[in-house]
């Protein structure tokens, strides 16, 4: 139930937490496989789409959005009422802020949305469910958006409507939608856990309404009353029989359980019994699940945003853990585990914890900050602290090792690949030291210890070169990647 105060209104601690229930994050979906069929696999998820399709000015950029969405360009998804916000990668080195901004809905359409829900236990069981009754979607508050309902922006230079970031922020849009229809209501304006909470008072007091409109008044006739002749003799036998009776002792009375009362008396409760086994333990999700977001506070004794970042990385940490512990061989000892956060240098461990705690790419008003604190606290520039967590999204240790490190790998795969490269008719790199580069494309591949490639770009003619990519074992396929961007 919703707390409130003596006045009706709804306590602070409510509204804080009605707050963090309307910012919900999600992590990058997952790269979808195929480049046919329908995008959104829900009804609720296509009439998303439609909305885009129904206004887009060019179908062009609604294809490379929808090629971007596919291969997995859209980063962390941010859902807020009214917004939704990703960054998106592009084909330059740093990615652009795409968001997609719907309107809200008035207090006075949710209290007729709510109430239509109430109303009608299909409609309350399919929305717990997370999917759209037919009938909710075609009631009097629309929720799903109409042509021009969708308002996109983009913070890249093409001034498309929409550009083909935004329009792959709108793709995976759709992907969680047919998901959770939650999503959805969080962008009309309300949150899962204060829907829920709602739509149970108003369900409650629904219940009570109608169990006082089917409740008889009592009809019993009064004592000496029409009617009382008949019943006269039988109570004036209960009577008899009560008076009659042995009387219980109070120690009797306090023994004797109570007949007519609701619940379950507590030494039956408690009582020993056979119980079933505890159920398997659940099986571990494909990536680590993201902390809340903390509401804003006046006067706290911490930074919610340092809160936030750690317990970030603390269920980053615990589900490398559990993937890295093996299963027990039947019959032995189940091997020894080995940490997978080795002992790292200061430097090298502030770099992990931005690189997997913040999954964005850096332009987010947090990740600025957090870059610039990086910064002054280990006096380097912010730009540094961008690169190196790109570069350690890329390859982790190596990764930031061959940022700024060369080094001469011995004769072999080396010096293979130069010969692979041009066997697959691709551009013919430079070598030097551990790199072959084209500075006239601003491309460049660098092997690692590891025996993999790390592609990087630059703007054709300088020497500032970004990590972009994943590390490939194949300098085939990692130049390949690269200059498909």
């Amino acid at each position: 139930m919703t707390p409130r105060t003596p006045s009706g209104r709804r306590t602070p601690a409510y509204a804080v937490a009605a707050r963090a229930d309307r910012s919900r994050t999600f992590p990058p979906l997952p790269v979808r496989a195929g480049a046919g069929g329908l995008f959104a696999a829900s009804w609720w998820g296509s009439a998303w789409l439609d909305a885009l399709e129904t206004t887009a000015l060019d179908s062009a950029r609604l294809a490379r959005g929808r090629a971007y969405a596919r291969d997995g360009h859209v980063d962390t998804i941010n859902v807020t009422p009214g917004r939704v916000i990703a960054t998106v990668r592009g084909s330059r080195p740093r990615p652009y802020s795409a968001e997609i901004r719907l309107r809200t809905l008035s207090d006075q359409e949710w209290d007729t949305l709510l109430d239509a829900i109430a109303a009608e236990p299909a409609q309350l069981t399919a929305l717990l469910a997370k999917k759209l009754p037919s009938a909710l979607a075609d009631s009097e508050v629309r929720l799903l958006p109409g042509p021009g309902d969708l308002v996109p922006r983009c913070s890249c230079p093409d001034n498309g409507r929409p550009c083909k970031h935004a329009a792959a922020l709108c793709f995976q849009v759709a992907r969680l939608l047919d998901a959770d229809l939650f999503v959805l209501l969080l962008m009309r304006g309300r949150g899962e856990r204060e829907l829920l909470d709602e739509l149970s008072r108003r369900n409650t007091a629904l219940t009570a309404r109608e169990a006082r409109a089917h409740t008889r008044p009592d009809t019993a006739p009064a004592p000496g009353g029409p009617g009382t002749e008949g019943l006269a003799p039988t109570a004036a036998g209960e009577r008899d029989a009560a008076d009659t009776a042995p009387r219980a002792t109070p120690h009797q009375d306090a023994a004797a359980p109570e007949a007519t009362g609701p619940g379950v008396l507590a030494r039956a409760a408690l009582a020993d019994r056979p119980r079933p086994p505890l159920p398997p333990p659940m099986p571990l999700p494909a990536q680590p699940g993201c902390p809340p977001a903390l509401p804003d506070g006046d006067g706290l004794p911490f930074d919610p945003d340092t809160l936030t970042f750690l317990a970030a990385d603390a269920a980053d940490r615990a589900h490398a853990c559990l993937s890295a512990t093996a299963p027990a061989h039947p019959g032995g000892a189940r091997p020894a585990r080995r940490s997978p956060f080795p002992d790292l240098p200061p430097w090298e461990d502030a770099v992990r914890l931005a690189a997997t705690a913040h999954p964005t790419a850096g332009l987010t008003s947090a990740t600025r900050a957090l870059y610039r604190d990086l910064a002054a606290a280990t006096g380097r520039e912010p730009t540094d602290v961008a690169r190196s967590v790109a570069a350690w999204r890329q390859g982790g240790p190596e990764g930031l090792t061959l940022l700024d490190t060369t080094w001469n790998p011995p004769a072999g795969d080396f010096d293979r690949a130069r010969s692979a490269l041009l066997a697959a008719d691709l551009p013919a790199l430079r070598p030097r030291h551990n790199h072959l580069t084209d500075p006239e494309r601003g491309i460049q591949l660098r092997f690692g210890h590891d025996n993999r490639w790390y592609p990087y770009e630059a703007e054709p003619g300088t020497d500032d070169w970004w990590p972009t990519g994943p590390a490939d074992p194949d300098p085939v396929g990692a130049l390949t990647t690269l200059l498909a961007r």
